[in-house]
């Protein structure tokens, strides 16, 4: 699922984690789990549904749910208005799951960016390798 426009860059991030896939999507689909290595929301997973990522920055994301397919797959929207224009970021997040023989590969792809968004592009990248260190944490407490 690729909903980007055309010369867009894409951030793409993979890690194995010792946990099977159910425990995974708990913490992607659960809103205080999600807060806990993300940020604060109002998230359902539900296709439609729209929601905010707050972050601790005091920046407001929107979102809409795209695609859920449970222990899966899952994508939302992840626009943020700028003051200015020229920051404006409209991407797209997918997680995507599967299954090894240790526990469970996630795939995270936000993809959008335009050629000029280099702050915004390198930000996520670093961004994205943070968020998964948290949520590797996370999982490690979360029964």
């Amino acid at each position: 699922m690729n909903d980007a426009p055309p010369a867009s860059r894409s951030v793409v991030v993979e890690r194995d984690f010792p946990w099977p896939p159910e425990k995974l999507w708990r913490a992607l689909t659960q809103p205080h789990l999600i807060e806990a290595w993300l940020m604060k929301n109002d998230f359902a997973p539900v296709v439609g549904h729209r929601f905010n990522l707050r972050g601790d920055w005091g920046g407001v994301l929107d979102c809409e749910v795209r695609l859920v397919e449970p222990e899966r797959r899952l994508s939302y929207t992840w626009d943020f208005t700028h003051e200015d224009p020229a920051f404006d970021l409209r991407s797209v997040v997918t997680f995507t799951l599967e299954p090894t023989a240790a526990g469970t590969r996630l795939q995270v792809e936000q993809v959008g960016f335009r050629p000029q968004q280099k702050q915004a592009f390198g930000g996520a990248r670093a961004g994205w390798a943070r968020f998964l260190d948290k949520l590797d944490e996370v999982l490690s407490t979360e029964d």
